[in-house]
């Protein structure tokens, strides 16, 4: 399929940077992660094929959309989005903090989506991990060391490690063309130097997950960060309508080294959509 055709949102001075790939098929609001950007998602909808009607874009501070120089709420920016669609509920399809956002937005606006797919999902408001695991541990602790040292190309490095190898496989278990889109985007994402906490919901979606009636499947890959695992599991059982599974042969960020299984995954909660 390609590229779509380019999609941009013009919302509270700045211009979010998407891509649409229009169909009269359901549509399909893909959300990426913090370490990425809305080209995660691109080998995924190649193989859906126009059985959805697939939207991307950069959230503020990530690809092509610069962070902008004003206060602003990503969920509002979502809002936007969705809205510039149309009437018709989404699906919304989001990794990490992308499905933090999803899962912020059903809460708030539950009339506008149809369903989700949740890849280890953030959830504000929920308390900090305990007790990793020593693979993360030490792993986390040489990141914490190259961002104190502003090492850019060790900490690009080091992240890939952690969220695309995952912490306790070796590094390199991903190799070729995903590796080298998940470098080049975490780079870009680090050039926008955004500041940290920007653009937060001020939703603490934690305590209110029994609000939230959306159809949903959250999913987390078998090398993911351990607590990760367990509070996607948490997640889907808390959920009105939720169900988890584990993805074998993964870690954080499967719609780079696994985009096959995630465009299954698009296609059974789209189905299952009200």
């Amino acid at each position: 399929m390609g590229f779509g055709a380019r999609f941009d949102v013009a919302v509270d001075g700045a211009v979010l940077a998407g891509q649409r790939w229009k169909s009269s098929a359901p549509r399909v609001v893909f959300l990426h992660s913090g370490v990425t950007d809305q080209r995660s998602w691109y080998a995924v909808i190649d193989r859906l094929q126009s059985a959805v009607d697939a939207v991307t874009y950069d959230r503020r501070g990530y690809g092509a959309t610069p962070p902008g120089s004003t206060g602003f709420r990503h969920l509002d920016d979502l809002d936007a989005v969705a809205g510039s669609l149309g009437d018709e509920p989404v699906v919304l399809v989001g990794n990490s903090m992308g499905g933090g956002l999803a899962l912020d937005y059903a809460i708030t606006a539950p009339e506008r989506v149809a369903a989700m797919l949740l890849i280890a999902p953030a959830i504000s408001g929920a308390p900090e991990f305990e007790s990793l695991d020593p693979a993360t541990l030490v792993l986390g602790d040489r990141i914490e060391r190259a961002y104190q040292d502003a090492d850019k190309e060790l900490l690009v490095r080091l992240e890939t490690w952690l969220w695309l190898d995952g912490p306790g496989a070796p590094e390199g278990r991903v190799s070729g063309a995903p590796r080298r889109l998940a470098q080049e985007m975490n780079r870009r994402v680090l050039s926008h130097n955004a500041a940290e906490g920007a653009g937060a919901s001020g939703i603490a979606a934690w305590d209110r997950l029994g609000e939230i009636q959306t159809p949903t499947l959250v999913v987390a890959g078998e090398y993911d960060v351990p607590l990760m695992i367990d509070r996607s599991r948490t997640l889907g059982e808390r959920l009105g309508d939720g169900a988890f599974r584990t993805l074998p042969g993964t870690a954080h960020l499967p719609s780079l080294d696994q985009p096959d299984v995630v465009a299954d995954l698009v296609s059974e909660v789209v189905s299952q959509a009200g």
